[in-house]
């Protein structure tokens, strides 16, 4: 009997250190209910006690959770729909407002959070055009609602550190995406035309230049030529009266060969003069 006690002592006594005794990791933030009523909160990481069977611990997860909801549809100021892609990252910040408004359940505080940012994402993109929606900053879409959205998650103890659009999708039950698709070609076909233009303008520019510059230099290079032959003809004029006026008679026998030269060069010439033309005076035997 007494060894039943002991052990009967002994296990009453683990059980109620075990029930006194709780662990909040790194990251997380701790709270003490009696009877549901909140008693005890923001409790450090650390190992803490409470009083078992009467008080109850409950663990809350401080660190950032991203919130991804479905992709939601929404209409544009032109009254074209489209389907966007969006998550949040958000934190607890009070855990008393958090249990006070969803019990402590997660699931309980998406639900709630998921309509007041879809809410305030209608606001913002029923403002803008599709134009506006698919090609603008997104990021200034996000930031004009953030306060917004944070003032509603206040009530849950939540606060909300920033938002981004994944993917905003064209339905392809509409004639939207055949309308976008078509704007799209038509700024590029208009940007390719500006290039092709601007091109052509350049190599036009570039060719005018080119045929400048040849010009000039085919026009400098003739005055170079011209004046090089004309000095040249000059000096060769200049020998040759220097050369006749040393020797007449050599000069004079030297052109004659010349001439003899080229009426004779085809070999087939045949050239009808008088026996005494002075042409014929170095071809004479008597000479």
């Amino acid at each position: 009997m007494k060894v039943s006690f002991w052990v009967a002592t002994a296990v009453a006594m683990l059980l109620a250190l075990m029930g006194s005794v709780y662990v909040v990791n790194e990251g997380q933030t701790g709270m003490v209910l009696q009877f549901g009523r909140v008693v005890r909160s923001d409790i450090g990481p650390g190992l803490h006690f409470k009083f078992p069977l009467v008080e109850t611990a409950r663990v809350f997860d401080r660190r950032l959770q991203v919130l991804d909801a479905e992709p939601e549809r929404y209409l544009t100021s032109e009254r074209k729909d489209v389907s966007v892609d969006f998550f949040a990252v958000g934190m607890i910040e009070d855990p008393r407002a958090f249990y006070r408004a969803t019990g402590g359940d997660e699931s309980v505080a998406v639900a709630r959070l998921a309509p007041i940012i879809k809410d305030s994402l209608r606001n913002e993109i029923n403002a803008r055009t599709l134009s506006q929606v698919v090609s603008g900053d997104r990021q200034e879409v996000i930031g004009k609602q953030l306060k917004g959205i944070n003032d509603g998650a206040a009530t849950m103890g939540i606060r909300i550190v920033d938002m981004r659009i994944k993917q905003i999708d064209l339905p392809t039950d509409s004639q939207v995406i055949q309308d976008v698709y078509r704007r799209m070609r038509a700024q590029r076909q208009q940007v390719a035309s500006r290039l092709r233009a601007e091109g052509a303008e350049q190599a036009n520019t570039v060719r005018a230049e080119a045929d400048r510059e040849q010009a000039v230099i085919a026009a400098e290079a003739e005055r170079d030529a011209q004046r090089l032959r004309g000095e040249g003809d000059a000096q060769a004029a200049k020998a040759y009266a220097a050369a006749a006026n040393k020797d007449p008679s050599f000069y004079a026998f030297q052109r004659s060969l010349e001439a003899y030269r080229k009426s004779f060069a085809d070999g087939q010439g045949v050239i009808v003069l008088d026996r005494n033309d002075p042409f014929l005076q170095y071809l004479n035997k008597d000479r």
